[in-house]
C-alpha cells in the first residue's frame, strides 16, 4: 500500500492556505488570455472610434458643417461591421471549416489509421514492447 502525503492531503480544501493544488485557478489565471485579448480589442475599437471621428470632423469642416454624433454613429458602426465581416468571419470560415473537414476526415487532415497503427508499432517495437500486448524482456 502507498502512503499518502498526509500534509498535502490536509491542505486540499482548506481555504487560506496559499495555492490548492487541485483547486481550480483563479479567474484572472484561467481567462488571462481572454482578457487581455479584450483589452486589446477594446483599445482598438476606442481607437479606431477617435481617429475615424478626428477624420470625420474635419471633413465636415472642410464641407463648412458642424460634426455631430447623430451623424458619425452611422458612420462608425457601417465601418465596424465592414471590419469585422473582412476581418473576423475569415478567421471563423477557417476555424471552422478546418475542424469541419477535420471531422469529416479530408485527406490533406488525417492521416490514415494505418499510417497512424504502423507509426506506434515502430514506436513499441524500438521499446523493445510487443506491439501484440506481451512485454518482452
Amino acid at each position: 500500500m502507498r502512503h499518502h502525503d498526509t500534509d498535502a492531503l490536509a491542505r486540499v480544501g482548506k481555504p487560506g492556505q496559499g495555492a490548492e493544488p487541485f483547486g481550480k485557478p483563479r479567474f484572472a489565471k484561467a481567462y488571462s488570455f481572454a482578457l487581455v485579448t479584450g483589452v486589446f480589442f477594446l483599445l482598438s475599437w476606442v481607437g479606431q472610434f477617435v481617429f475615424q471621428y478626428i477624420a470625420f470632423s474635419q471633413e465636415q469642416q472642410t464641407h463648412g458643417q458642424e460634426a455631430a454624433f447623430s451623424d458619425y454613429f452611422p458612420q462608425f458602426a457601417a465601418s465596424t461591421l465592414e471590419n469585422w465581416q473582412s476581418e473576423f468571419l475569415q478567421l471563423i470560415w477557417q476555424a471552422a471549416g478546418l475542424a469541419l473537414f477535420y471531422y469529416w476526415g479530408s485527406s490533406q487532415s488525417k492521416e490514415s489509421d494505418e499510417r497512424i497503427e504502423a507509426k506506434l508499432d515502430a514506436l513499441l517495437a524500438e521499446r523493445g514492447i510487443d506491439p501484440g500486448g506481451s512485454a518482452q524482456r
